[in-house]
């Protein structure tokens, strides 16, 4: 069996006649599949993020320097740039429960390999091939929204479901914090890893193929949610290929991809360098700086809900509104993050609650919501993937960018490392600036007809 055929989704089976058992089999398997690719792909993260924690510990017994370390945690963003892309393209083509638990399953055994791993070519190694096989949970859980959930849902389903970035980066930033500090670095692999290897089997066992596959009619008709003429033109559109390659000519799509770029640099400065720069700018420990950082999660949890909620709502599903008030709620938390009042943490810990209430509402749209909202719903996995290999590539030049800035700035006094953070602040909130600016151009894009 070749590896495409291992991936690839079921035949569409006759379409069952009975109403009420299609009512039954819908509400039954869109409440396991938010659940899998929401809670389950929480737990994802933490196999994504355990490098943001076990930095000082790494550079405090030696072993690797921030620079260093940039360039391993570049390599998972280089590859996550680019499997969002191809999978992107692929997604739309899998059956979903395969695709998806395979990646978590590889990304579970590359963290187990990183805790022994101290050598620097080979850390790079196993971190690029965990950023590949990462690269396996969005465009699925794209996919999958634009499967079994309509026009109209989408937004709050979305919001529900970008939950999961904070979910998992709360697990992370707290709960491998107290394993590194209890076990050490080693473990904040080791523990990630063995817990994602039973999350790949609840994954397999909980998400589902398209509807078709189970004798369903496609999600629109159920719910009778279609746009105006959106059912008339699917005839028209072609295969799933043309409607991929049809993206390519959405102007809205390039310009959203470097707004989410932009913003992806901000937000992966913070969840990669947060905990260091609150260690040794502000003094903090790690368990604290660990909870400053759980904070924001706990807001962008909220925020990823109150993004679909308002913009389905209260502005019928147009979403440039909602992100004009969003960046502007991120900036302002970013702004008192780095130059508020010194010494007062509970400033601190409100400036950490509005970051993550903004940006995880913004990563909410612009990292996906608003380019499956204007690209045919056959090409959902692309679209996302598009908009994924841009932002990723952000975030990987941020990692470079920012861990030269940091180690540039470091200076030994008495045998003390001390660092200057200044250079690389400006380059963050900067990048903040420039995406909440190219988002503002997409005020007139509406949702595809």
């Amino acid at each position: 069996m070749s590896l495409l055929s291992f991936f690839s989704t079921g035949p569409d089976r006759p379409l069952l006649t009975n109403s009420a058992e299609v009512d039954r089999l819908y509400k039954r398997h869109r409440l396991r599949i938010m659940l899998a690719i929401t809670v389950g792909y929480g737990f994802v993260y933490t196999c994504r993020l355990a490098l943001s924690v076990v930095k000082k510990p790494l550079i405090d017994g030696g072993i690797f320097s921030a620079e260093q370390l940039g360039i391993i945690g570049s390599a998972l963003f280089y590859t996550y740039a680019v499997g969002k892309l191809s999978n992107g393209f692929l997604a739309d083509h899998a059956n979903l429960r395969v695709f998806f638990a395979t990646g978590v399953l590889v990304s579970a055994a590359i963290n187990i390999g990183m805790g022994f791993s101290t050598v620097l070519w080979l850390s790079v190694l196993l971190w690029a091939l965990n950023g590949w096989f990462q690269a396996f949970g969005a465009p699925a859980g794209a996919v999958a929204l634009a499967q079994w959930f309509s026009n109209r849902e989408r937004g709050r389903m979305y919001g529900l479901w970008s939950t999961a970035h904070a979910i998992g980066e709360g697990l992370t930033f707290l709960g491998v914090a107290v394993v590194v500090t209890v076990w050490g670095w080693r473990a904040g692999y080791w523990v990630p890893g063995l817990l994602c290897l039973l999350v790949a089997i609840g994954i397999y066992l909980m998400l589902q193929d398209r509807p078709q596959t189970l004798g369903l009619p496609p999600v629109a008709d159920w719910k009778n949610d279609h746009w105006s003429g959106e059912k008339a033109d699917e005839g028209k559109k072609g295969g799933i290929w043309a409607s991929q390659r049809s993206i390519l000519k959405l102007p809205a799509i390039w310009v959203l991809a470097l707004a989410s770029a932009s913003i992806y640099v901000t937000r992966y400065a913070i969840n990669s360098w947060g905990i260091l720069y609150l260690q040794e700018a502000k003094g903090y420990s790690l368990l604290l700086a660990g909870s400053m950082l759980t904070a924001n999660t706990v807001t962008g949890i909220l925020g990823a809900i109150a993004f679909g909620f308002a913009s389905d709502k209260f502005f019928k599903a147009r979403r440039p509104p909602v992100n004009l008030i969003f960046g502007v709620v991120e900036l302002a938390g970013l702004l008192l993050i780095f130059f508020g009042p010194p010494g007062k943490p509970a400033v601190m810990m409100v400036a950490f609650l509005l970051y993550g209430f903004g940006l995880t509402g913004l990563v909410t749209s612009l990292g996906g919501l608003f380019a499956i909202d204007i690209a045919p719903k056959k090409a959902a996995g692309a679209a996302m993937g598009l908009i994924g290999v841009f932002s990723y590539v952000g975030a990987a030049t941020q990692e470079r960018i920012s861990g030269h800035l940091i180690q540039r700035g470091m200076v030994m006094v008495d045998g003390v490392r001390h660092y200057d953070f200044s250079t690389a602040i400006w380059f963050w909130v900067a990048s903040s600036v420039v995406s909440l600016i190219l988002a503002t151009t997409l005020w007139r894009v509406r949702l595809r007809d």
